[in-house]
């Protein structure tokens, strides 16, 4: 099945929107209290203009970048997203096949319904785990080891949930755990009738199969996510916990979450190799600043050698661009993703990769750069607004920037 309709990754959100009942869709596409940390993702990027320089070759182009010794095919890949079988059953699986094909990561989320040794048996080379810390340092260590003989490339540690979201949508949705099919959602849900069927004939919920070594033996699908929801989050989690996953993990380690320049250092200096610089896509802190405005001070903070990926509010090839020109190796995202599982299954996950991979090279060769490994400060221009919270901001930026730098 192709999807060739979707021109940018907004005909894939609409796309699913049409497909998804309300509760499902809502939970893909919402963020926390007033979601204007969802705002702040989109806007920090337009605060930018890309300059462009002419008169250069750029009849040939190379967005490749090489993230912890493997080549990777773009500058993109694909955030970590829970539940995604709620979906469309496996869309993890489908997820994981579309990255293999683009040569691009996928972050595989420790609550998904595919379990991480399918995922990575299925692409060994573009998988990579993403696992929150629990309040059980047994299921911590069975993590790590589970990682480490599944052979996957990277382990990624999520550490920006120490408690849940006031997340509205779903509130208002009832979208809660244990999950329930009320009459009100099943009401609305019958607008969407080919969801409908693909979640009775699966049997309902999905299984996180993650999680269901943990559980007693038979137990549900919902009770695997009633044990999820008992053992996560973790407000107890320190950077103890991270010291402990570094000794038991010998591959590459990237902390997903931290905003902090500061925070940034302590994880690097515990032997972090990378760092997925994000807020959760707005669905945690509602006051949170964009991993945008961040980048620039991290990047000082940690020095060159520590490859920093981008997360949240990325929806077009020029973000990336901006990113790469503030110092970002990569970027990522996940809603998209999910827009395109629940659009059209692995060709709408395919669709999104390709629409970013597309606009990635126009807007390269449009600025005059062959190379996205040779981006930098140069081809940026931030517009500059004479009020008085813009001049703090730049103080700001440029204090954290002269403190971190040096410490790094």
């Amino acid at each position: 099945m192709k999807n060739q309709t979707a021109i940018n990754l907004e005909d894939l959100r609409q796309q699913a929107r049409r497909k998804l009942p309300r509760i499902a869709f809502d939970f893909i596409d919402g963020g926390a209290d007033d979601e204007l940390c969802m705002q702040r993702n989109r806007g920090a990027f337009s605060r930018y203009r890309l300059v462009p320089r002419y008169l250069r070759n750029v009849s040939r182009r190379d967005q490749s970048v090489r993230l912890f010794g493997h080549t990777y095919a773009s500058p993109i890949g694909i955030s970590p997203t829970g539940l995604a079988g709620l979906w469309r059953p496996d869309a993890d699986l489908m997820q994981a096949a579309a990255a293999r094909e683009a040569n691009v990561p996928f972050l595989l989320s420790s609550s998904s319904n595919a379990s991480l040794e399918e995922t990575a048996a299925l692409a060994p080379d573009n998988v990579w785990f993403q696992m929150y810390c629990t309040r059980d340092a047994h299921i911590n260590a069975d993590f790590v080891r589970r990682a480490t003989r599944a052979n996957v490339r990277v382990l990624v540690v999520t550490i920006d949930i120490p408690v849940n979201a006031n997340r509205e949508r779903n509130r208002r949705n009832g979208f809660s755990r244990p999950f329930r099919m009320t009459p009100g959602v099943v009401l609305e849900a019958l607008g969407h009738p080919a969801w409908v069927l693909r979640y009775l004939r699966t049997g309902g919920i999905p299984m996180m199969r993650n999680w269901q070594p943990y559980a007693p033996e038979g137990a549900s699908a919902a009770q695997v996510a009633d044990l999820f929801g008992t053992l996560t989050p973790a407000p107890e989690v320190c950077w103890d916990h991270l010291h402990r996953i570094r000794d038991a993990w010998s591959g590459p380690l990237v902390i997903k979450g931290l905003l902090h320049p500061e925070d940034a250092l302590e994880a690097v200096r515990i032997g972090a190799d990378g760092l997925v610089v994000s807020n959760h896509g707005g669905r945690q802190l509602d006051t949170a600043p964009s991993p945008l405005e961040m980048l620039p001070a991290i990047r000082a903070a940690v020095g060159e050698d520590v490859q920093l990926i981008l997360d949240s509010g990325v929806r077009r090839g020029s973000d990336l661009v901006i990113a790469g020109c503030l110092g970002a190796s990569a970027a990522v995202f996940g809603r998209p993703s999910l827009y395109g599982v629940a659009a059209a299954g692995q060709a709408g996950v395919a669709r999104a990769l390709q629409i970013m991979r597309n606009e990635i090279d126009m807007v390269l060769a449009q600025i005059g750069c062959a190379s996205f490994s040779q981006l930098d400060s140069r081809y940026l221009w931030r517009a500059a607004h004479e009020t008085a919270a813009h001049a703090m901001d730049q103080d700001l930026s440029q204090l954290l920037t002269e403190r971190f730098g040096a410490a790094a």
